[in-house]
């Protein structure tokens, strides 16, 4: 019997998400050179999936009309399974967004573009959704070449849920914040702040 509960604990570790730590956030943030536009691009959209747990398929269809710069309100239509969902970022992601928007529009006005004709928020030089092979291939290079293991982007998602579960110990928000049709998908992240716990707890000491 503590064979079987043995087994079972070891299947559900091998299928927890791995999360990047406090170091290796700085770092594959610090890894764009954002003197380019592309790569500033890229680093505003790890950043918004770190602080809204966005999927990159939600990123890559994210349009301006999407996002209230006033509120911080982003309205994430048809998610995974066709749905929507409400989030909200804070002050700092809102100004980050708009210094974002006015470098894309400098950019694309350049190109020949007209600033009214910028429908997504994440665009190539060509004024087009990009693609999210191409992105992902950014973010595995980003990450194997700042931390030296390979992050996809659905990692940030998992760091961002994690870290939202750790702060606000609310299950329900940050299902509803992930858009998770069922509570039970959401409470692999319970195990994971559980590890954290352990690690925190195995190294206290007054």
């Amino acid at each position: 019997m503590k064979c079987k509960k043995l087994l079972r604990i070891s299947k559900i570790s091998r299928k927890l998400p791995k999360i990047l730590n406090n170091e290796e956030i700085e770092k594959v943030l610090n890894y764009w050179n954002t003197r380019y536009f592309s790569q500033y691009r890229n680093k505003r959209i790890m950043q918004l999936i770190l602080n809204t747990g966005l999927r990159i398929s939600e990123v890559i269809n994210l349009k301006w009309n999407d996002i209230n710069l006033t509120s911080g309100k982003i309205n994430v239509i048809e998610g995974k399974g066709k749905k929507d969902r409400v989030l909200w970022v804070n002050n700092n992601v809102i100004a980050s967004l708009i210094r974002y928007r006015e470098r894309q529009e400098g950019v694309l006005v350049r190109k020949g573009f007209s600033p009214c004709t910028i429908k997504y928020v994440f665009t190539s030089f060509s004024n087009k959704k990009l693609s999210p092979g191409n992105l992902r291939k950014s973010f595995y290079k980003c990450s194997n070449e700042s931390i030296n293991r390979q992050v996809s982007p659905h990692q940030y998602r998992h760091t961002y849920a994690t870290r939202l579960l750790s702060e606000t110990k609310n299950l329900r928000i940050v299902q509803k914040s992930l858009g998770h049709s069922d509570l039970s998908t959401t409470q692999i992240y319970t195990h994971i702040v559980d590890e954290e716990m352990e690690s925190t707890l195995k190294d206290f000491e007054i």
